[in-house]
């Protein structure tokens, strides 16, 4: 039988990766988008695309030089939009070969998807969850983590209240590790029935 598949969402600094391991905590199978993206960034094709569109200053000595990335393609909507045109469907190709290539066994599969809505991946899985955080404490995640460029890189997504609104199930974020762990765990239990 097929895992249940989730899609696992949320703003900048709402505790997306942090749920992820506590799904992974729990027993799913999990995967983050983000991870595969950064393996994809250091790779072929994908590293050659980029050299060839903006120079080989984004990868000196064949490592992708990712703030230098993100201050052309957050600067420009146009160089974001050809990105992700190169990194969606690769992502996806991905994606598709880790589910296909888990245990029989396993009954939950958890995919960390920043982009979920806003890519339009939501309906690969059988259901949505939300990570949202109050902005207080969104904010002082971000810069303790030293996120620069936070304003530039949330106005390219989707709000919270959207995200919130669109997935299947939202899980407030604004506690301890332990209180996220404990909410995800009903969450499952809910799931599973």
């Amino acid at each position: 039988m097929a895992p249940l598949t989730i899609g696992l969402t949320g703003g900048i600094a709402a505790g997306k990766s942090e749920a992820l391991a506590a799904f992974a905590r729990l027993g799913a199978a999990t995967l983050s988008s983000d991870a595969v993206v950064h393996e994809l960034l250091e790779s072929e094709p994908l590293l050659g695309r980029l050299v060839e569109r903006w120079g080989p200053e984004v990868a000196p000595d064949d490592q992708v030089d990712r703030a230098k990335i993100g201050e052309i393609v957050f600067a420009d909507p146009d160089q974001l939009t050809w990105l992700e045109g190169q990194i969606h469907p690769l992502v996806a190709e991905r994606m598709v070969a880790w589910l296909g290539s888990l245990p029989a066994e396993t009954e939950v599969a958890v995919v960390e998807v920043p982009l979920l809505f806003e890519a339009g991946r939501q309906e690969v899985f059988d259901t949505t969850v939300a990570v949202v955080a109050k902005e207080e404490v969104r904010r002082g995640r971000a810069e303790a983590r030293g996120h620069a460029l936070v304003d530039e890189r949330e106005a390219r997504q989707l709000s919270q209240l959207e995200k919130s609104e669109r997935a299947d199930h939202v899980v407030e974020n604004d506690g301890s590790v332990d209180d996220l762990e404990r909410a995800l765990s009903a969450l499952l239990a809910k799931l599973r029935r």
